[in-house]
């Protein structure tokens, strides 16, 4: 029965990179797991308030914009635990803002929202008091294709603005076409481009690749 088991949670995960794109994503975090990884990533800035306004597909009204607590995080972790296109969900502190979207009392979709500094692959980024970072944007498996996240990201944007934090970035990873396509329609601009290499999980490097604004 085991063996049942894993092997439709295989095919399942293979059938979902497919499905959105996602190949040379899901191949990069299972090297990843035995000590190898080449990590390329844009350094992005959100928060184009000229976009379009994003709208729910389908009952918008069925969606509620919340703001989440520590103990509504510990158990959306719980519930994803072991999704590989949920890896790397960081632990929740108080310095940071967890936003969501609920349908009928269940989490739909959450991001999380950095105010201070961070590292990113061991690169420390630094933020002024009228930034933000945006990360972890994840859509449970149901209402995914109903433009959750982009809907739920220009809310973030609203709600950033009102808080005084007016300059908004976020980390696309190259390989994730699914965050390339929603960031994209809220007219997200590239800044610099850098590459993490991982050798044997001891050796790690940083490189900028490529700067946008130059």
């Amino acid at each position: 029965m085991e063996v049942n088991k894993d092997r439709y949670y295989r095919i399942k995960w293979f059938w979902n990179i497919l499905k959105n794109g996602l190949f040379l994503f899901g191949v990069r975090n299972r090297l990843a797991r035995i000590g190898f990884d080449i990590d390329p990533f844009y350094w992005v800035l959100e928060g184009d308030l000229t976009c379009e306004s994003p709208k729910i597909k389908g009952d918008p009204s069925a969606y509620e914009f919340t703001q989440l607590n520590a103990e509504e995080i510990t158990s959306i972790k719980k519930k994803i635990h072991g999704n590989d296109d949920a890896a790397g969900l960081p632990n929740f502190h108080d310095q940071q803002i967890c936003i969501g979207l609920e349908y009928k009392g269940e989490v739909a979709a959450f991001m999380i929202i950095e105010l201070n500094d961070f590292n990113y692959n061991r690169k420390k980024f630094h933020l002024k008091e009228n930034e933000a970072y945006l990360f972890h944007m994840y859509t449970f498996e149901a209402h995914r294709g109903k433009n959750l996240a982009p809907y739920l990201r220009y809310q973030s944007y609203l709600m950033l603005k009102d808080m005084g934090r007016n300059r908004i970035y976020s980390i696309t990873q190259f390989f994730n076409k699914s965050s390339k396509r929603f960031k994209k329609k809220l007219n997200a601009r590239h800044l610099q481009l850098f590459m993490y290499i991982i050798l044997f999980k001891k050796y790690h490097y940083h490189f900028l690749i490529k700067n946008y604004d130059s």
